[in-house]
C-alpha cells in the first residue's frame, strides 16, 4: 500500500494524475466496445438496407479488424515518439469521422470505409492505453490491465442495451422493412449514440499531462525494443494471441445476428445473450488481481480455453432462449480474461518490446478476427445452418490450451511464472 501511494505521489509530483487518465482510457474503451455491440445489433438492418449476403455482411461488420490492426501496429512503436496523448486524438479523429461516415454510408463502399476508420480509431485507443496502463501501473499490470479491459465489455453492455431499447421504441418500416424512429432508420440513430463517450474522452484527455512509456523512461534502445520482437517465444505468444482473440471476437460479432436467426422469440432479443456475455465478463474482469495469484496469468489463460470451447459447442446446440442464455454465461467465463492477460504476459514477459510488442500483439489478434469474422459467414452461406459456425470456432481455445500447456510445464520446470522487471538487474 505505501509503495502504491509512493508511486502515486511521483506522478502527481510530475502534474501527472493517474486516475484522469485511467478514467480518460476506460471511457476511450468504453466508445470501441460500444460501437462493436451496436454493430452487431444493426448487422441484420444493413444486410436489408444495402442488399448484402452473408459473406459481404461479414466483410464489411469485419472491416474494422484491419483499420484496428494497421493502426495499433503503426500507433504502437509511434507512442514513444509521438507521445500517448497525440496518439487518443488521432484515435477521438478516427472515431468521429468513421462513425458519421457509417451514419451516412450510401452503399457497401462507404460502409466498408466507414467501418475501417473506425477500426483506425479503436487501434489507436489500443496502441495508446496498453503501455499508458502498463506505464502508470508497473507493478500491478495484470490486474490493472484487467480492470482497464472491464469496460470492452462493460461497453458492450452499454451499448447492447442502448441498441434493445431503441429496437423496443423503433417502428417497422414500409412493408416491414428497415425499422425507424421519426422517421429515420434505427440503425442510423444508434450508431449517433457513439459519438457521445467519443465527445467525453475527448474533452478529458485535450487538457491533461502524460507521461513518456515505461521503455523510454528505462532508457531501453530502439534496437533493443526491436530485438525483443523476434524472440522466439513472442512470436508463439503471437500465435496464441490470434487464437484466443478469435475465439472472443469472432463469435461475439455474429451471436446477436445467429441468435435473432435461429431461436425463437429472439428476433429483437439476441442482442441480449451479447449484452449477458459481456455482463459476465466485466464483471469477471474485475477479480482478475486475486485469479492471478491463485493461478499465475498462464493458468488463467489454460482455465479459460477449456471453458471457452465448452462454451461455443453450447452455443451451437442452444435451442431456447433458457439454453442460449447458460451456453452464454459459460462463454463469458471462458474467454473473460483472454485480452487482458495475454496483454499482461507480453508487457510482463518482455517488458523491453515496450508499446511495440503490445501493438504487435493487439495487432495480431485482430488480425485474425479479421479472417475470423468472414470465415464464420462463409460457413454460414455453405452450411445454411448459422450456430454450426460457433461450433467450428470451437477448435481454436483446444489449440490454445495445447500451446499453454507447453508453456506452463517449461515455466514450472525453471520454478514458475516470473515477471520481468526493467532495471531489476
Amino acid at each position: 500500500m505505501a509503495k502504491e501511494a509512493s508511486g502515486q505521489s511521483n506522478w502527481e509530483a510530475q502534474g501527472i494524475k493517474p486516475g484522469l487518465l485511467f478514467t480518460a482510457s476506460c471511457m476511450s474503451l468504453i466508445a470501441t466496445a460500444m460501437s462493436f455491440a451496436i454493430r452487431g445489433d444493426i448487422m441484420g438492418d444493413l444486410k436489408t438496407q444495402f442488399m448484402l449476403n452473408d459473406t459481404h455482411l461479414g466483410m464489411a461488420a469485419g472491416a474494422w479488424t484491419w483499420g484496428f490492426a494497421l493502426a495499433i501496429l503503426f500507433g504502437g512503436p509511434l507512442c514513444d515518439l509521438l507521445g500517448m496523448r497525440r496518439i487518443l486524438y488521432l484515435a477521438f479523429a478516427g472515431h468521429a469521422v468513421g462513425f458519421l461516415m457509417t451514419i451516412f454510408a450510401t452503399g457497401f463502399g462507404m460502409l466498408f470505409a466507414g467501418t475501417l476508420i473506425g477500426g483506425i480509431g479503436n487501434g489507436m485507443v489500443e496502441a495508446a492505453i496498453n503501455p499508458l496502463v502498463a506505464t502508470l501501473y508497473p507493478d500491478k499490470k495484470t490486474a490493472k490491465l484487467n480492470l482497464l479491459h472491464a469496460w470492452f465489455p462493460g461497453g458492450i453492455v452499454l451499448g447492447g442495451l442502448i441498441a434493445y431499447g431503441l429496437s423496443q421504441v423503433a417502428a417497422p418500416g414500409p412493408a416491414g422493412g428497415i425499422p425507424l424512429i421519426g422517421g429515420t432508420p434505427a440503425w442510423q440513430i444508434k450508431m449517433a449514440i457513439l459519438l457521445i463517450p467519443v465527445a467525453i474522452y475527448g474533452i478529458l484527455i485535450f487538457p491533461a499531462k502524460f507521461p513518456v512509456t515505461e521503455r523510454v523512461a528505462a532508457g531501453v534502445s530502439n534496437r533493443e525494443m526491436f530485438r525483443e520482437a523476434l524472440r522466439p517465444f513472442y512470436l508463439f505468444l503471437l500465435l496464441c494471441m490470434m487464437c484466443t482473440a478469435s475465439t472472443e471476437l469472432g463469435p461475439n460479432q455474429w451471436i446477436t445476428n445467429i441468435m435473432q436467426r435461429t431461436i425463437e422469440g429472439m428476433a429483437t432479443a439476441g442482442i441480449l445473450v451479447l449484452v449477458f456475455i459481456n455482463l459476465v465478463m466485466a464483471v469477471g474482469r474485475c477479480f482478475a488481481g486475486p485469479l492471478e495469484r491463485k493461478l499465475s496469468p498462464t493458468g488463467i489463460i489454460m482455465a479459460g480455453s477449456v471453458v471457452a470451447a465448452v462454451g461455443l459447442m453450447l452455443l451451437g446446440m442452444a435451442n431456447s432462449m433458457v439454453s442460449a442464455f447458460g451456453a452464454a454465461f459459460v462463454f463469458g467465463m471462458g474467454v473473460c480474461y483472454f485480452w487482458p492477460t495475454m496483454l499482461a504476459i507480453t508487457s510482463e514477459r518482455f517488458p523491453r518490446g515496450g508499446a511495440l510488442l503490445l501493438a504487435m500483439t493487439g495487432a495480431f489478434g485482430n488480425i485474425a478476427v479479421g479472417f475470423t469474422t468472414p470465415a464464420m459467414g462463409k460457413i454460414m452461406d455453405v452450411t445454411g445452418s448459422q450456430q454450426t459456425a460457433l461450433q467450428y470456432v470451437a477448435i481454436l481455445p483446444v489449440i490454445v490450451l495445447i500451446a499453454f500447456t507447453c508453456i506452463y510445464l517449461n515455466d514450472k520446470a525453471k520454478g514458475g511464472y516470473k515477471a520481468e522487471k526493467l532495471g531489476a538487474e
